[in-house]
């Protein structure tokens, strides 16, 4: 832009110049021609006076020359004037009022006789003065060429401007604001190509909408039951692999399958329509009820039974909750159904942290066949004994021990590195646990949920910005180490927290461009209206923005369109054994495809093994994080 403004400067400025020297050349030469023209006609003034004088002296002999000579001369405005013959004067003339300024003439009139005179006369062009009219008609003239050239410049200028429109949709299209850049029709020129970029930006915006949802197409048809429109079976076994290691279940949470008694028996008897609408109402319900659980999974295992995993609940809220679907389950219409009060059975498993997944689904299986046999629609779970003590302290409890660790700043962060394909660290993810009062740190999967009922995630997630800006980043100044933090829904949403932030971003300008703020992908999409202006602030700020847990929900990516986004995350799910699920894969293909001639690198979360590793460099994964490169570590 700068160039393009510079060079149109330049060439008006050309032209400018261009039109002041012809005009300045022009005036010159009429200055020039004038004076040659009095000179001219004033040479041919003394060429008369020379031809009276030779005829007098044939005539007269040059006797009574004050007769007539003084009224010639004064007509001639002569200053002075001497007719000499020889060494004799035979007349003087002496107008008595010299002027500084004249022009001498000596002519020979008779070489014989030695006959001569000399002339002072006035410089000619002194003689000529304009009249008014004449002056006028010099003062419309040039007021015509001024409004010409101002014409000229407006013209010029226009034209130039519509270079300069162009120019400004060329900027836009090289930095990757499409958007704008569409919008920013102006009037270019030459119109040609400033319709043809519009035309190219109009196909390339549907193009990537098209390939948004062709993305959508592939997670869909991969991850999605058709037919009810929720996670499948391979969804929900990604989820599951993604909340359990080697060693078990990770979090503590619960397992719920509904079945349907004789869903297919009642296919046979009642419309394809209302076995769809039937299923339509009832997980719309439990999607809805669903809505209040964070990171709750649901999907279709058959045609007749869903799974329902809700992690980090404690085991009255299971309770409570599978009360709560069984309720919504039997508000639904069952019309031509026999068996109204022994159709919805639920099978519920409560499991630890460290128990295995398919001992989950055993108990739970057990759990819905004892459900089933007590003969009318209701739920079961089977007594778990003793639960994780921390995850059952009540919630007075933990509001007590969350304000304690706020107000004695016991928010411990821990580090785990991002390593790129050549084993360098690109920057390292920041994550924190609490300190109780007996020195022990209580992990996030259990004070996270706590925090978020509590609403003090915010002052939270605060500490730990305060302790990677505080500590953090300035004990590593000179191999500039960049630091990502978690930021919720909640905080995000916090005025207060966003003014906090904001002034805090703009008092460490010099550590802000060190910072990546992350998000969860399915709270982007589901807030992207409320989001757009505080994830905007902090691009604008130098801070880079990652979305994280990227594939956990089937969304679409045109949030990458709307947002600065730099870096993406994939979740755990996807690349759990990405190496023996060729649909994983082509999820991965798909989504790098997509981010085609786009600055947005795609990192990988959750990496267990070399094998993983492998495939997603050879996928096109910039960098990885996860235990086979290191755990988590507390920032020193």
């Amino acid at each position: 832009m700068k160039l393009t403004q510079l060079l149109t400067k330049k060439l008006t400025g050309f032209w400018l110049l261009s039109l002041a020297a012809v005009a300045f050349i022009f005036l010159l030469t009429a200055l020039v021609s004038f004076i040659q023209l009095t000179y001219k006609f004033q040479q041919q003034q003394m060429t008369e006076l020379e031809e009276m004088l030779l005829q007098h002296q044939v005539r007269h002999e040059l006797q009574h020359l004050d007769i007539w000579l003084p009224q010639i001369l004064a007509a001639y405005d002569a200053q002075k004037f001497t007719l000499i013959r020889g060494e004799e004067t035979l007349y003087r003339f002496d107008r008595g009022n010299h002027e500084q300024s004249v022009v001498n003439y000596d002519r020979v009139l008779n070489q014989t006789l030695d006959l001569h005179f000399h002339i002072s006369l006035p410089q000619p062009f002194l003689l000529h003065n304009i009249s008014w009219h004449g002056s006028l008609v010099f003062l419309v003239g040039c007021i015509a060429v001024g409004l010409l050239v101002r014409r000229g410049y407006l013209w010029l200028a226009q034209q130039l401007q519509g270079i300069e429109d162009l120019a400004k949709r060329s900027h836009l299209i090289l930095s990757g604001d499409y958007d704008k850049a569409l919008a920013e029709t102006g009037h270019g020129r030459p119109r040609l190509i400033n319709r043809a970029l519009t035309q190219m930006l109009l196909e390339l915006d549907d193009a990537q909408k098209q390939r948004a949802r062709f993305d959508q197409f592939i997670r869909s048809n991969t991850f999605l039951d058709p037919e009810s429109g929720i996670g499948n079976r391979l969804f929900l076994k990604n989820r599951l692999d993604a909340l359990s290691n080697k060693d078990g279940m990770m979090a503590p949470g619960v397992l719920l399958l509904l079945e349907m008694e004789d869903l297919d028996l009642l296919q046979q008897e009642a419309d394809e329509f209302s076995i769809q609408e039937l299923l339509t109402q009832t997980i719309g319900g439990i999607s809805h009820l669903l809505d209040s659980q964070a990171n709750s999974i649901f999907s279709r295992r058959s045609y007749n039974q869903f799974a329902i995993v809700v992690p980090q609940i404690s085991l009255a809220d299971a309770e409570k909750l599978a009360a709560r679907l069984l309720k919504v389950c039997l508000s639904q219409p069952l019309e031509g159904v026999n068996n109204r009060d022994d159709f919805f059975h639920i099978g519920v498993a409560y499991f630890k942290v460290g128990e295995s997944k398919e001992q989950l689904f055993e108990e739970a299986e057990m759990a819905l066949r004892a459900a089933q046999f007590q003969g009318n629609s209701g739920w079961f779970m089977y007594d778990k004994g003793a639960v994780d003590e921390e995850f059952a302290r009540g919630s007075v409890r933990w509001r007590s021990f969350l304000e304690y660790a706020l107000v004695n700043k016991r928010v411990v962060p821990f580090t785990q590195a991002i390593l790129d394909s050549d084993g360098k660290e690109h920057h390292s993810e920041v994550s924190c646990r609490l300190r109780d009062s007996s020195d022990n740190l209580v992990r996030a999967t259990l004070f996270l949920p706590m925090a978020i009922k509590c609403g003090l995630i915010p002052q939270i997630e605060r500490q730990v910005i305060e302790a990677v800006l505080f500590d953090l980043l300035p004990k590593s100044p000179k191999d500039q180490r960049k630091y990502s933090i978690n930021l919720s829904l909640d905080t995000l949403t916090s005025r207060a927290f966003i003014r906090w932030l904001q002034t805090t971003l703009l008092e460490y300008r010099h550590l802000t461009p060190r910072l990546i703020f992350e998000i969860n992908e399915d709270i982007l999409v589901n807030n992207l209206a409320k989001l757009k202006a505080p994830l905007d602030m902090i691009a604008k700020m130098g801070a880079s923005l990652c979305v994280d847990r990227v594939g956990q929900q089937v969304v679409s990516t045109q949030y990458l369109q709307s947002c600065r986004v730099d870096l993406i995350k994939l979740h755990r799910s996807i690349v759990r054994q990405i190496h023996l699920r060729q649909e994983n894969q082509l999820f991965v293909r798909s989504l790098i495809g997509g981010l085609y001639r786009t600055e947005v690198q795609v990192f990988a979360e959750g990496v267990e093994s070399l094998e993983e590793w492998q495939t997603l460099k050879i996928l096109g994964v910039s960098a990885g994080q996860g235990s086979f490169f290191s755990d988590p570590l507390e920032a020193a």
